[in-house]
């Protein structure tokens, strides 16, 4: 019997319901991005795959705006919405190793931090991340770019099998043998297609990484992104490494007298021996003078969780980002105007590889359609302060407006805002039309459109 009201939800899934007015509410409805501030009504926080078919068929049946939260990192605050209803997938975060089989099967609540501490206890790892806090499987669907990726692959390319619950409340497997159109589909086309409960991932063999930030003088920016276009092209494939503007936090490893100061960056990640780490960092040091780092050998996990004091939950963001061919002249110049005026600490651009071993997998074979690419680039602006949001958000447009036309026209989608609409085919790339074929067959009624949505 179909649930019309959230007291008859109750008596029919394992998780708690949760609406207005009840004590843990204005927690409930909470996402990770401070700016969004939206009152759905209800909240399942849900236990298992059938709270969230009965969960799915209620929002369905009573025509519900329904949105998904995983980590609840969405930039736009896709894991909520006003007045609809969410599954919640905090309670479901459960991630189970085979060793021998070298996969991992996770729940859809669970982290990167999640996944990562579990694998690492086998000595085993698959891409992920920046940010421990991030759910695997939003990072996951959209693409999931990482430390690891110039080696392994997107988080999506490694992606084995999902369990994924469809429009008409129906839980079905999809993998390269079982519905493999779908299969397809949710490797880059987001959540537009279903509610994945638990995600297997194929493993590599990764404990302890070489890594670390390395801080320049900004003045040395210039120099700095013109090295890393012409080395990165032909890096070992197990050197992730990224420049980013980074204003200096108060860390001890930074001179006392330069915390607040703007700082041209390198953050890399050494995966091969990190024995081998210092002699593949030399020619970080070599290029300019490193005014402060903190590298050396760690565990992978530790590396996901470097930087989540400066995105701490609901602190205010906004983004933009571009797939990026070349890394022009005329791009660095714009970088390098742009850049060093980040307003706050949060605040950073980050211009990730995704050359490697993404290369290597055919523009088709996944929905991901921008294979192309050698990297994707975001800016985001983040503060606690709501005073700053019009100074914070003005510079991620001028800068993203400035580079523009020295990216592509599309951009990763988990790099965009809600104001990021229009470019949604740009986006989903060369394989949008067969996107939107499939988007017709497994979700007619558009019931996914809380996404970056492909319209049925």
């Amino acid at each position: 019997m179909s649930a019309k009201t959230p007291d008859e939800l109750r008596e029919q899934v394992r998780g708690e319901v949760i609406v207005e007015g009840d004590a843990d509410y204005e927690n409930a409805r909470s996402v990770h991005n401070g700016m969004i501030d939206k009152r759905p009504a209800v909240v399942v926080r849900v236990m298992n795959a059938g709270d969230v078919m009965t969960t799915v068929n209620y929002a369905r049946e009573n025509g519900h705006v329904l949105s998904i939260r995983g980590g609840g990192h969405s930039g736009p605050g896709f894991g909520t919405n006003d007045g609809g209803v969410v599954i919640d997938f905090s309670r479901m975060r459960g991630v189970r190793i085979d060793p021998n089989g070298k996969t991992a099967r996770a729940e859809g609540g669970a982290t990167w931090g999640d996944f990562n501490a579990a694998t690492n206890a086998f000595g085993l790892a698959t891409p992920g991340g920046i940010i421990s806090t991030t759910g695997i499987a939003g990072l996951t669907l959209g693409g999931g770019i990482g430390y690891l990726t110039r080696g392994h692959g997107l988080s999506l390319d490694n992606l084995v099998s999902a369990d994924v619950v469809t429009a008409d409340g129906k839980m079905i497997v999809a993998n390269e043998n079982e519905n493999p159109d779908l299969f397809w589909a949710i490797r880059g086309g987001g959540g537009n297609f279903g509610v994945c409960t638990s995600l297997e991932y194929k493993l590599h063999p990764v404990r302890n990484v070489y890594w670390g930030p390395m801080f320049y003088e900004v003045s040395e920016a210039e120099t700095i992104l013109r090295f890393y276009r012409d080395y990165i092209k032909h890096a070992p494939d197990e050197m992730g490494a990224f420049p980013a503007f980074q204003i200096a936090p108060p860390l001890p490893f930074i001179p006392e007298d330069r915390h607040g100061d703007m700082f041209a960056a390198i953050v890399a990640c050494w995966s091969g021996d990190p024995a081998e780490g210092e002699r593949q960092f030399k020619a970080f040091h070599d290029v300019a003078e490193v005014k402060a780092e903190m590298v050396g050998p760690v565990p992978y996990p530790a590396i996901n969780a470097a930087f989540d004091g400066l995105f701490p939950p609901g602190i205010r963001q906004y983004w933009k980002g571009n797939f990026v061919k070349e890394l022009t002249d005329d791009a660095i110049a714009a970088h390098v105007q742009h850049g060093p005026a980040a307003p706050n600490v949060s605040s950073t651009m980050h211009l990730y590889p995704i050359n490697g071993a993404c290369h290597r997998v055919a523009s088709d074979a996944s929905a991901f359609g921008h294979r192309d690419a050698n990297f994707s680039m975001v800016i985001i602006s983040a503060s606690t302060d709501p005073a700053q949001d019009d100074v914070d958000t003005k510079w991620v447009k001028d800068y993203s407006d400035a580079i523009a036309p020295h990216s592509e026209v599309g951009g990763y989608v988990n790099f965009m805002d809600d104001d990021d609409s229009s470019r949604v085919r740009a986006n989903y790339g060369s394989n949008y039309d067969r996107l939107v074929q499939l988007k017709r067959r497994f979700d007619p009624g558009n019931l996914f459109r809380v996404n970056q949505n492909i319209a049925p």
